[in-house]
């Protein structure tokens, strides 16, 4: 008996050790896939029949930006072309993979630096602390970086367009300093966020009601109706946010249902980063980002009081769907904005990202609207808002 039990626990250890061997194995092949994948180079520009286009340029580049490292994307078929500074979201979580997967060709109009921000991304580095991030020091940093493209491609002015967390650092940078830009392009536009996630909750929790949905209400129910500041931070960063507004497709974009699908797994599969600077991201999304005080200085801060007047061509573009940067909140401050021109375009099939979800509506606006001829910009002048 002693020696079938002995034989038993035998059997046993062997199984868990080639368990956990296998495992082993599994995590080995694993990581030694996403560093195969993981070149850590955007692709080099080609044209229609696979020919290098010479003139271009497509790299990843390091520079002393406020005093630490950033890291950057620089594309274009021609440097000739006029430089546009795109911010992307968060503020502090870049979106390049989103570029890269789908494709929006904004390299065919612009010599285009994706900079991605202090503490975030390729410019997550223990130089950064978390006393710089501020929304203050990244608009320095933004009017810095304007100014290196402006010197580096020979050009006394610039373009900028950011996205939704984005526009909280490149609004102030061109009230700041106008005499930088020749527009302002602004996807998502944040007023007052406070006010934004209030209206996502209600919509979302309206929903769900609705649907008799007792599971979701009760997770809901437990942010107390964003009856305070407290609530509504706690909300903004819970993980029901994200889940739900994918759900309904008012998220990042509306055929995004899934982020660890849509958003977790297309990062890890981006061949423009390496294998670490992907774990950065994720770490300082996770881990360093949540400490600092940018989000609640994001949240509070209404940009429809604070700005309202720009010394440029201004141009809103907004997902009819998206309750992620609410956009009636956005059309609103573009009527009180003053500006020598402004534009507002509403993509009806649209939530979070007008650039990745109607690409062609969004390069016809870029093509005709932002750099057409003297025409096509007294014509939009006399309009007084675009629809699309």
């Amino acid at each position: 008996m002693k020696s079938q039990k002995s034989f038993l626990v035998r059997k046993g250890g062997k199984m868990l050790m080639l368990i956990f061997i296998g495992f082993l194995g599994l995590i080995s092949i694993t990581i030694f896939y996403l560093i195969l994948i993981s070149p850590g180079q955007p692709a080099t520009l080609r044209d229609k029949k696979g020919n290098f286009i010479s003139g271009s340029i497509s790299e990843k580049i390091f520079i002393r930006i406020g005093e630490v490292n950033q890291g950057m994307f620089i594309l274009s078929k021609n440097i000739e072309n006029p430089v546009l500074l795109y911010i992307h979201g968060g503020p502090g979580f870049p979106n390049y993979f989103l570029i890269e997967k789908y494709k929006p060709g904004l390299e065919d109009f612009f010599t285009v630096c994706y900079w991605e921000q202090r503490g975030g991304g390729l410019s997550y580095t223990p130089e950064v602390t978390i006393e710089s991030m501020t929304l203050d020091q990244l608009t320095c940093d933004a009017i810095e970086v304007s100014n290196y493209l402006r010197k580096r491609f020979g050009k006394e002015k610039i373009y900028i367009l950011a996205h939704s967390g984005g526009t909280a650092i490149a609004l102030p940078a061109v009230s700041r300093a106008p005499e930088l830009y020749h527009a302002y392009i602004a996807m998502a536009q944040m007023t007052n966020q406070l006010e934004s996630e209030k209206i996502a909750y209600d919509f979302i929790l309206n929903h769900y009601t609705e649907l008799a949905n007792h599971r979701a209400i009760r997770k809901l129910k437990k942010f107390h109706n964003l009856d305070t500041e407290s609530d509504i931070f706690t909300f903004y960063h819970s993980v029901i946010r994200d889940k739900t507004m994918h759900d309904l497709g008012v998220g990042t974009m509306r055929v995004i249902k899934s982020v660890f699908k849509d958003i977790f797994v297309p990062v890890w599969a981006c061949r423009a980063y390496t294998f670490i600077e992907k774990i950065n991201i994720w770490k300082s999304k996770l881990l360093f980002l949540p400490k600092t005080i940018i989000g609640e200085e994001t949240l509070k801060t209404d940009f429809s009081i604070r700005y309202t007047e720009i010394d440029v061509p201004v141009y809103f573009i907004s997902g009819k769907y998206d309750l992620t940067v609410n956009i009636d909140l956005s059309r609103k401050f573009y009527k009180h904005m003053k500006a020598p021109l402004k534009k507002f375009y509403t993509f009806e099939n649209s939530a979070h990202s007008p650039l990745f979800e109607e690409i062609e509506l969004f390069r016809n606006i870029i093509q005709k609207d932002v750099l057409g001829s003297s025409e096509d910009r007294d014509n939009l002048i006399k309009s007084e808002v675009a629809m699309y």
